[in-house]
């Protein structure tokens, strides 16, 4: 998907057209998120897995041969939706196997597994686009199979907590009255807004400046490599630390790497933004998720874990259309923003951090 904007635009779309379609996979990010957690509560976490794989590659191949702008916004949302069904129901299964307490360094682990596979899969996804987007989305369908293969081959169900008498909308009921879930939330979202530029404008940018494909991709490539090789020792550092400060401090990072962006115009100087906002996520992410893991009761643990996956599925819908407009008309403009956005975040988190603390 962090080839989405490169693909529809050379294909003749133009740059609010592309912005729209990652938007429109933000749409079914939404819709995933909301789902996949009460899927993940109801049928068990693994079968909720393979259900979105086996969905997930049905939908991409299905939009390979999408060429008109609707069907390519309806199949976008439905990839959307099918690809990221699985989130809620993978972070719930780790909290069930190693509990609250562990979920921060599991967290870690379970990222640098991920980002091992990110540290290869945009630089290759680079190279072979520069030939023929087509493998792009065929390499995407055979290993989300892969994958759900693996899932009911191996993977333990997990736990099911969905309770037949339970009334409708109880755990939006339960969140609402969740203070600190609310206030993390929304600073949560406006970083997402930022980091979702990763796959829209900053792609844009480094077209702009006339580098190639295959350099957004080694870009890209560079944040999951710097993941795998710092993100565990950063996490052992920092989870010693109260979560909010920790994941304040990286989502100030995140914003700030993004602002750096407007000065940047050779790949060693996009190369250092990469860093910057890189460090802010690497400090950041496994905190996030822990902290939503420790504020969740166990019976709404897969819900939980999708507002969460909510937040980020709604800066997915707006980041990509808002970054792309502002990009359109003023560049300075949008990465300023971004600066803005991570400081807005780390505020609300000092905010609640105090809060905790009285």
């Amino acid at each position: 998907m962090p080839f989405l904007v490169l693909y529809l635009t050379r294909n003749g779309y133009s740059i609010a057209q592309a912005g729209l379609a990652v938007g429109a996979y933000g749409g079914g990010h939404i819709i995933a998120s909301m789902l996949g957690g009460h899927l993940a509560d109801r049928i068990g976490r693994r079968n909720t897995i393979a259900v979105s794989m086996f969905a997930s590659a049905a939908a991409m191949l299905a939009l390979s041969q999408a060429r008109a702008f609707v069907p390519i916004l309806i199949l976008t949302c439905l990839t959307g939706t099918a690809a990221e069904l699985y989130r809620p129901a993978s972070s719930a299964l780790l909290i069930d196997l190693v509990g609250p307490e562990q979920s921060i360094f599991a967290f870690g682990m379970y990222r640098a597994v991920v980002n091992l596979a990110f540290a290869a899969g945009p630089a290759t996804a680079g190279f072979l686009a520069d030939r023929s987007f087509l493998y792009l989305f065929v390499g995407d369908a055979v290993t989300s199979v892969i994958y759900g293969v693996i899932a009911l081959a191996a993977l333990p169900h997990g736990l099911r907590t969905y309770e037949k008498e339970e009334r409708f909308g109880e755990v939006l009921r339960v969140a609402a009255s969740d203070k600190p879930l609310l206030l993390f939330l929304l600073a949560t979202f406006c970083i997402t807004l930022v980091d979702f530029q990763m796959g829209s404008t900053f792609a844009l940018h480094v077209k702009s400046v006339g580098l190639p494909t295959r350099a957004y991709g080694l870009l890209i490539s560079t944040n999951g490599f710097l993941i795998v090789c710092f993100e565990l020792l950063i996490t052992t550092f920092v989870q010693r630390f109260r979560p909010q400060p920790v994941i304040a401090l990286g989502y100030f990072l995140s914003g700030l790497g993004f602002a750096l962006t407007a000065f940047a115009r050779t790949l060693p100087a996009l190369a250092a933004t990469v860093v910057v906002w890189t460090l802010g996520e690497m400090i950041s992410s496994p905190m996030a998720i822990g902290y939503v893991a420790q504020l969740s009761p166990e019976r709404y643990r897969g819900r939980y874990m999708g507002l969460l996956t909510v937040t980020w599925s709604f800066g997915m819908l707006a980041g990509p259309p808002l970054g792309t407009l502002l990009f359109a008309r003023n560049e300075m403009l949008l990465w300023l923003a971004c600066g803005l956005l991570g400081i807005l975040g780390a505020s609300l988190l000092v905010t609640l951090s105090r809060q905790r603390t009285v």
